[in-house]
C-alpha cells in the first residue's frame, strides 16, 4: 500500500509539474510580468523594517538580507550570503539593464547592495533607515561598485 500511494504522489506531482511548464501563461513575456510583480509585492510589504546586522526578516534585514527575501519570496533558492559573494555568484547586468526595475546594484567596494526601482531610486536596507526608497543621487552614485542581473526563478 505504501509503494502505491508513493508511486501515485510521484506521479501526481510529476504531471503537476509538467503542466506547469507547458502551461501558455509561463511564455517568456507573461513570466517576466509576473516575476516583476512579485519582487515589487515582496519589496512593498517590506518597506519599513528596521536594519539590524545580519538578519534576513520578516521583522529586520540588513542589505543582503532584504535581497535575498526578495529572491526567495519570488522562488529564487539561493544560500543566505553576503553582498560580495552574491555579486561574484550573479551575472553582470548589461549597460541597459543598469537602470531597470529588478537590477541589482552594489556599492562600498561591495559592502551594500539594492535593487533597482528605476534610474532614478532603488530599494535597500539602509542601516540608519531601514528598509527604503532612496535617490539615486550623487552620493550613491559615486559608490556604485557594479549591477547584476535579478536571477531567474
Amino acid at each position: 500500500m505504501k509503494k502505491r500511494t508513493a508511486a501515485l504522489l510521484f506521479l501526481l506531482t510529476f504531471v503537476a509539474v509538467s503542466a506547469r511548464a507547458q502551461s501558455p501563461d509561463s511564455s517568456s513575456g507573461s513570466s517576466f510580468k509576473d516575476l516583476y510583480a512579485g519582487i515589487k509585492a515582496s519589496i512593498e510589504k517590506n518597506l519599513g523594517r528596521p536594519y539590524v546586522w545580519g538578519a534576513v526578516g520578516l521583522k529586520s534585514y540588513d542589505c543582503s538580507g532584504f535581497a535575498w527575501r526578495v529572491m526567495l519570496d519570488n522562488g529564487v533558492l539561493l544560500k543566505r550570503t553576503t553582498a560580495r559573494k552574491l555579486y561574484m555568484m550573479l551575472k553582470p547586468a548589461t549597460k541597459d539593464e543598469q537602470g531597470n526595475f529588478g537590477t541589482l546594484v552594489f556599492f562600498d567596494d561591495l559592502q551594500h547592495m539594492g535593487i533597482i526601482n528605476s534610474s532614478k531610486d532603488f530599494y535597500h536596507a539602509q542601516s540608519s533607515v531601514g528598509t527604503n526608497l532612496s535617490p539615486m543621487n550623487a552620493y550613491w552614485k559615486k559608490l556604485v561598485y557594479g549591477y547584476r542581473q535579478f536571477p531567474k526563478p
